[in-house]
């Protein structure tokens, strides 16, 4: 996986009051219906900016709106016995940025991809040993652009419950489930804030079970869950 994880969820972002508790579940087939006719876009380096980002610094907006280069990850959805869960990894504390944080597996498109939702798939056998036909496609998320450099394009995937992972420790430390109830009930969100410059940036991130889940990861769960609860 390349270094590119870094977002923010801007001031005034409206709460996203859900209206399915920690306590209950949508099934795939409810994910797969509300997630139909998503698709990736055609030139995988166009971004939609996160609302309120017209209020961040002026080197942050410029960065976030120079030539990007386009990106990939894997949002995968495993449908366990009694739940559906979300999979997510702790990258490596060895690695140069980013070391310790959650994210979803992906990484930057090489020249053999033949698209973005290729180099998600690559990158996810290559990080978490799952291979492509353990995971069924069923849609897309918009581009984010990161400071970083990169448009990435969340690909949204089923996942086999019989999938076997192989942890690359080079890259990722290990993987973990969160319920994907936990992710849609709006009561989890934890609101802070991040440094950028002089000015204060609010974010939401998520605690689950010792970890924390922000950034370019949070963004996009946050993604996923107006598109779940269709918002």
């Amino acid at each position: 996986m390349k270094n590119w994880i870094a977002c923010w969820i801007p001031r005034g972002l409206p709460r996203v009051e859900s209206n399915i508790n920690s306590d209950v579940n949508l099934s795939s087939g409810d994910i797969r219906r509300r997630l139909a006719g998503t698709e990736p876009r055609t030139n995988a380096a166009d971004i939609i900016m996160p609302p309120g980002s017209s209020r961040w610094p002026e080197p942050m907006r410029e960065q976030l709106s120079g030539t990007l280069r386009p990106a990939g990850v894997l949002v995968p959805i495993i449908e366990r016995a009694s739940r559906l869960t979300v999979l997510l990894t702790k990258r490596s504390a060895e690695l140069k940025h980013h070391a310790g944080q959650v994210s979803f597996p992906g990484g930057s498109m090489e020249e053999h991809d033949a698209d973005v939702e290729a180099a998600a798939l690559r990158e996810t056998h290559e990080e978490i040993g799952i291979a492509s036909h353990h995971v069924s496609v069923i849609g897309y998320l918009g581009t984010m652009p990161t400071i970083t450099g990169y448009a990435v394009s969340p690909v949204v995937g089923m996942v086999s419950a019989s999938a076997e992972l192989i942890i690359d420790k080079t890259e990722v430390e290990y993987a973990f489930e969160v319920p994907l109830s936990f992710l849609l009930n709006a009561d989890n969100d934890v609101r802070t804030e991040w440094a950028a410059g002089n000015r204060s940036v609010p974010m939401i991130e998520f605690h689950w079970d010792g970890e924390r889940i922000w950034g370019a990861t949070a963004f996009m769960i946050l993604s996923l869950r107006k598109k779940l609860l269709k918002q």
